[in-house]
């Protein structure tokens, strides 16, 4: 048995409709004496019913400011902009650690509260590697949104799908094009290659060894790219802006999984803000003209895959929560780029 609580709150922004725990493994937590709140949210592709017969009990949206302290807060995006002073421990994606817009003041709360930030961006084995991701679905939805638009198929707003229904309009899709996939190899790499696949392209893969002495001629050659490169150190920039005004520039659609737009690790520093789902395509280059996809929540478009996958990864992670080392070094992380900051806990 154990006595931890755990927390799944609503997510704020409208676009978002995926979940980090699913009811089937809602129900194994619960089932291993875990208890479960569960936040009704109107967007969230599972009814908050089925989290109720997996034995969880419901609250108001946002009621998580005022839950016990002991309790676990688990979401995917940014938080709301209020309480000011966070006491919980967090469970999400907090983009806060490689410099990006707004990771201060983020932390900042956290330190006025006395809470803690357990980023799933960084709960990694004892070798690095990411033990829970969305990768696989944002690789396949950057490249599936790419071909679309460079073939005149993408419709806009972008709205929820299936990976049946995305298939069906690749597949009927036309037009020959040319496409590169950096970061071929990784998780988002793999899903990019696999919707490029379903619409008969055959991309160019590069991994480490091309991006190290990178052949921008070449890059430039291609008529669509697919960025899946996470980076945590900054490298050399893939495109400048320099590239991009060369008159004899083929590449006319990019499509950025990795986004890490206002970071100092971001590869693809020729744009300063995402694009949306009301407005997924941006024009960057008139002539010749060159689009740009740049969207941070590209698995909600497939909210109940991405949902299922994420949280089957996650689920041994939660029933080791309180002697897991995974969880040690996220928090290990968090107090270690605050402290780098000169934030001290309440």
């Amino acid at each position: 048995m154990t006595d931890l609580h755990l927390w799944l709150r609503h997510e704020t922004r409208t676009t978002e409709r995926r979940t980090p725990i699913v009811p089937s493994d809602a129900r194994r937590l619960v089932a291993s004496g875990v208890r479960i709140t569960v936040e009704e949210s109107p967007q969230r592709i599972f009814p908050v019913e089925a989290y109720e017969e997996a034995g969880c009990q419901v609250a108001d949206p946002g009621s998580w400011v005022s839950a016990s302290a002991r309790a676990v807060i688990v979401g995917l995006k940014e938080l709301p902009d209020a309480p000011a002073e966070l006491t919980h421990r967090h469970i999400f994606f907090g983009h806060a650690y490689k410099g990006q817009p707004g990771a201060q003041a983020l932390l900042r709360r956290f330190a006025a509260g006395g809470g803690a930030l357990l980023d799933l961006e960084y709960l990694v084995d004892d070798q690095g590697r990411r033990l829970a991701a969305f990768g696989f679905w944002a690789g396949y939805l950057g490249a599936a949104l790419a071909v679309l638009h460079h073939r005149g198929a993408l419709r806009a707003p972008l709205v929820p799908t299936t990976k049946e229904e995305m298939e069906a309009e690749l597949r009927a899709s036309e037009g020959d094009l040319t496409a590169l996939v950096i970061g071929a190899l990784g998780r988002s790499g793999r899903g990019a290659r696999t919707a490029l696949d379903e619409a008969g392209v055959e991309p160019t893969c590069w991994d480490l060894p091309e991006t190290r002495d990178l052949d921008r001629p070449a890059l430039l050659a291609h008529d669509l790219m697919v960025n899946t490169v996470l980076t945590t150190s900054p490298v050399p920039p893939f495109l400048t802006d320099k590239d991009l005004d060369g008159p004899d520039r083929r590449l006319r659609t990019l499509s950025d999984v990795t986004v890490d737009v206002g970071s100092p690790m971001n590869v693809l520093p020729v744009y300063d803000t995402t694009t949306e789902w009301d407005h997924p395509v941006r024009r960057l280059r008139e002539q010749p003209p060159l689009d740009l996809i740049a969207i941070d929540n590209l698995p909600s478009l497939l909210p109940r895959e991405a949902s299922t996958d994420f949280s089957a990864a996650l689920l041994p992670q939660l029933l080791d929560f309180e002697t897991s080392g995974a969880w040690g070094r996220c928090l290990d992380r968090f107090r270690r780029v605050s402290g780098e900051l000169g934030l001290t806990e309440r």
